[in-house]
């Protein structure tokens, strides 16, 4: 035992240990990224199944259909005769409609501002309450005039009255039904799901009349297309990056591609094997919208309350026609019906690849955990360097001594690599606040200038730190310890909530470990500082821009537009995470170190 430990404490005092870190860095991100590309293998990967028993998906027979059609093609006559006009006058005619159905019915108003615009609008609603129910629970159908590629919702808006009438017959609910018009496909839901659970701005939006029990679940019809349909794309995302519970996507499935046989499509996969590369985009898919944080359909802004939903979007050419979705809707609903709790035995948080395959976080999180984890060795092995003596001012007497006697430490000076970090953090508030508050009309011009901006700030606040401190090699090191140790204390928190965000970040500044100041090589800093500069948060937003084919003033006008209105932080993630950490590493690498006094302590 004396051996052993004797043994140990020679290898703490090696100086070698000290060139381990960055390797073990090096493999956590290699290790955390073939995770990720592993997990849609069978080995790792789940076929999904049905928790809740009480949902019976698929278990009764649906009626939908027979004289219903000739309904829908009355409603859809009357819908038709009101594209081009005022949300008010579609309004008043739906509300004729509806209350012609025996519907209790109210408006709600509401009023949104964001990159300079105005986006308002008249919510419709009604409630049909339940023959067997107590108005404690309730279930919502949606259906927004416009889409999210603001298409005239031509089929989906008739169906939905259709069913109102169709489920006004029956007398076997047990929940509320509640029929939301909204006119379209963000705001409003946003405003009547904010009101409902009285977390609105009543200065912005208005208060809601007319309200019935707690919202067991929602489904959104978005059915724009004329033709007969041969498949339907499941939407499911929510707003940052939140998901329904996954038993209720395994119902639709079930009922929709198992009773009814049609076909079922996540993440705009058409075409879909059940192999290796299709399992491997649709996860990546799934995973980016989800970085984004972004409502992808009415039923997005109903996840964050702890309401399940999605939207249902038929596409392709086949012999499916309204009767069968509206079948898909009435099973799916039948199933919400039978709940006798909130859905909550299946899991919250995974990621699709195929209809039928899933896998859960407790098999994904370790990928992004690693990523993060890079961070926090790395900041740990700049500290631990930071305290040893540099170069110059060691000077062992022999070998032996060096392996006998405890490495010398130096006093670490905290005060300015703190002062520097910290600015940096508050520094991060400027881009998030401009671009959040600026009209969308200078949105372009900001961006351009802040481009400017950032390229330039690092060698300023380089110039001003070299001029006014002359930092020391040790300061640099802890300038880059404490923000890569808050970069990685953010992302493992952010791996928990929105795993997709967390890798995304993590791998983008992944670099940042790896970057330091060259002090015998101002060459090699300019080179390192322009590769720094390709992967700063503005020129990836401006290459992302490109590579999709949008201009740059619609996504950040996109962005603040979601920060206003549905609370997508991800913006805070970017600029107020990813951004301070890139700066404080350009300033790290600009760096010009100054071979300081140390006083040198023997332990």
């Amino acid at each position: 035992m004396p051996r052993l430990l004797s043994s140990a404490l020679a290898l703490r005092r090696d100086p070698r240990i000290l060139k381990i870190p960055p390797y073990i860095s090096l493999l956590c991100i290699l290790v955390g990224t073939v995770w990720l590309f592993l997990l849609p293998l069978d080995e790792y990967s789940r076929r999904t199944y049905i928790s809740e028993n009480a949902l019976l998906p698929g278990q009764v027979h649906t009626y939908f259909g027979g004289s219903d059609q000739n309904v829908l093609r009355a409603y859809k006559q009357e819908v038709n005769a009101l594209v081009g006009k005022s949300n008010v006058e579609i309004n008043d005619q739906l509300e004729s409609i509806v209350k012609g159905l025996g519907l209790k019915t109210a408006r709600q108003n509401f009023t949104y501002h964001a990159a300079g615009r105005t986006y308002e609008g008249e919510n419709l609603y009604a409630i049909l309450q339940a023959p067997r129910g107590d108005a404690t629970e309730a279930i919502v159908l949606v259906a927004a005039w416009e889409n999210v590629k603001h298409e005239v919702n031509r089929n989906g808006m008739p169906l939905v009255l259709t069913l109102a009438r169709y489920f006004k017959r029956w007398s076997l609910w047990s929940k509320d039904i509640i029929i939301l018009l909204s006119p379209d496909s963000i705001y409003g839901p946003q405003a009547w799901v904010d009101a409902y659970h009285d977390a609105h701005d009543s200065s912005h939006v208005s208060s809601l009349p007319l309200k019935s029990g707690a919202l067991q679940g929602a489904i959104a019809i978005d059915y724009s297309q004329e033709h007969r349909f041969e498949s339907v794309h499941i939407v499911y995302d929510g707003v940052n990056g939140q998901l329904p519970n996954l038993d209720l996507i395994n119902s639709v499935v079930n009922i929709a591609g198992g009773q009814m046989g049609m076909g079922v499509a996540l993440q705009e996969m058409w075409q879909h094997n059940n192999k290796y590369p299709q399992r491997l985009r649709t996860m990546l898919r799934g995973m980016l919208k989800q970085g984004l944080g972004l409502a992808s359909g009415p039923h997005s802004s109903f996840i964050p309350y702890h309401v399940d939903a999605v939207t249902l979007r038929p596409f392709g050419e086949g012999w499916q026609d309204e009767m069968a979705m509206g079948r898909v809707v009435e099973g799916t609903f039948r199933s919400l019906n039978n709940l006798l709790e909130h859905l909550h035995q299946s899991f919250f948080f995974y990621l699709l690849m195929h209809r039928e395959r899933f896998v859960s976080i407790g098999t994904y999180l370790p990928s992004a955990m690693l990523v993060a984890a890079n961070f926090t060795i790395m900041a740990i092995f700049l500290w631990m360097k930071s305290g040893q003596p540099e170069p110059a001012s060691t000077a062992p007497s022999s070998a032996e001594s060096e392996k006998s006697a405890p490495p010398p430490t130096v006093e670490r000076d905290l005060f300015l690599p703190l002062g520097v970090v910290t600015l940096c953090q508050f520094a991060s508030a400027i881009p998030l606040y401009l671009f959040n508050q600026a009209p969308e009309s200078a949105l372009t011009p900001l961006f351009t200038t802040f481009l400017l901006i950032n390229t330039a700030l690092p060698f300023a606040l380089s110039q001003f730190l070299t001029s006014f401190y002359a930092p020391s090699l040790q300061q640099y090191h802890l300038i880059k310890s404490f923000s890569l140790l808050l970069l990685g204390m953010f992302l493992s928190a952010l791996a928990t909530l929105n795993f997709s965000l967390a890798m995304i970040i993590g791998l983008l500044a992944a670099p940042l470990s790896f970057v330091g100041p060259f002090p015998n090589s101002p060459v090699a800093s300019i080179i390192c500082f322009v590769l720094l500069n390709i992967i700063s948060p503005p020129a990836v937003l401006f290459a992302s821009a490109l590579y999709w084919g949008l201009d740059v003033t619609s996504v950040l006008r996109e962005a603040a537009v979601a920060w206003h209105v549905t609370g997508t932080y991800s913006a805070v993630v970017v600029w107020c995470v990813w951004w301070p950490a890139w700066l404080a590493a350009s300033v790290s690498v600009l760096g010009r170190p100054e071979a300081g006094h140390k006083k040198v302590k023997t332990a």
